[in-house]
């Protein structure tokens, strides 16, 4: 199935090569009921024999019920980014809440648990297939990042949490294996183990937007006995706790709406926390709130400025 789909997609490939933009690849990395697409963005200025590139994995958003990798703004944002040198691989999911309902605490828990994890498991399908396919020579597996948004930010972030723990989901990564760095765009993780923790790998440095009004991915925290489902600021607690680098926005009484914002407005603040966090190890804790909308609107980057300003 492999070698035929990569046979098709180098004729696709091959047909749309150009000197401007993006080249966009598209790889079937599993499937499960139905089949699994990557479409995977390399520079058209760069030749596919160098070396190798950093890769970022983009997970869109929707619910766990709706949304797609071919979505307009979703490709807009993965051409963005792979304009700045990545290779970015937009990965399919599927859609564990779809056609679900959500009577009731204790079943709205199990049936969004259980979409996380198809999502998580799926995931670390299209990571295993970036390690073990030699077709996609650009990738330097050293440095995977991860990036979601909303529904995508949620698996971004629990992946990193099942890794940490290396829970059965992870199986097929190899030991040695670890994220670069994570991206969230308004997320959460989901622990039936009381606080989240990292038992054996610290986390990847972590750079979280969340709007502090979020109701639908909690900014902090909900949590009955050792169920919990934990946003940004929660988990911004447990990382100042125990040292690991991170890197917070929070959106002063701003909503949901934070999710498909900083794709768009804050490549400058992406771009800076992948060199000096994830490629330059720098570990720094650095809180940055904005109060205004128009900060959020047209606020600058902070490339060039000392991060030591910014420590909580």
């Amino acid at each position: 199935m492999r070698k035929r789909t990569f046979l098709l997609v180098l004729i696709v490939f091959a047909g749309f090569i150009s000197s401007f933009g993006a080249q966009i690849v598209t790889y079937e990395f599993a499937n499960k009921d139905s089949a699994l697409f990557m479409d995977v963005y390399m520079p058209s200025n760069q030749s596919i024999t160098k070396t190798t590139y950093p890769c970022i994995i983009y997970v869109f958003g929707g619910g766990f019920i709706a949304g797609s990798r071919l979505d307009s703004a979703n490709v807009a944002f993965c051409k963005t980014m792979c304009d700045k040198g990545f290779v970015v691989a937009a990965i399919d999911y599927r859609l564990g809440l779809k056609g679900k309902k959500m009577n009731g605490l204790l079943t709205a828990a199990k049936n969004l648990e259980y979409a996380i994890h198809l999502a998580v498991e799926d995931l670390f399908s299209s990571v295993s297939f970036i390690l073990n396919c030699n077709d996609i020579v650009t990738v330097d597996t050293n440095k995977i990042i991860l990036m979601g948004s909303s529904a995508g930010a949620i698996t971004v972030l629990q992946a990193d949490y099942e890794l940490g723990n290396r829970t059965d989901v992870t199986t097929n990564i190899p030991e040695s294996f670890h994220f670069a760095g994570v991206v969230s765009f308004a997320g959460a993780v989901f622990s039936r183990h009381g606080l989240v923790k990292y038992k054996k790998q610290s986390p990847a440095p972590t750079l979280f937007f969340h709007g502090t009004a979020d109701k639908l991915v909690n900014y902090d925290k909900t949590q009955f006995a050792n169920i919990g489902f934990f946003g940004s600021n929660a988990l911004e607690k447990r990382f100042a706790k125990f040292d690991y680098p991170y890197y917070i926005f929070r959106y002063a009484d701003l909503g949901h709406e934070v999710a498909g914002l900083p794709q768009h407005r804050n490549i400058d603040d992406i771009c800076w926390f992948i060199e000096n966090m994830v490629f330059q190890k720098q570990n720094y804790h650095i809180d940055k709130w904005l109060k205004d909308d128009n900060l959020i609107k047209n606020r600058p980057g902070y490339s060039g400025i000392d991060p030591a300003n910014f420590y909580k």
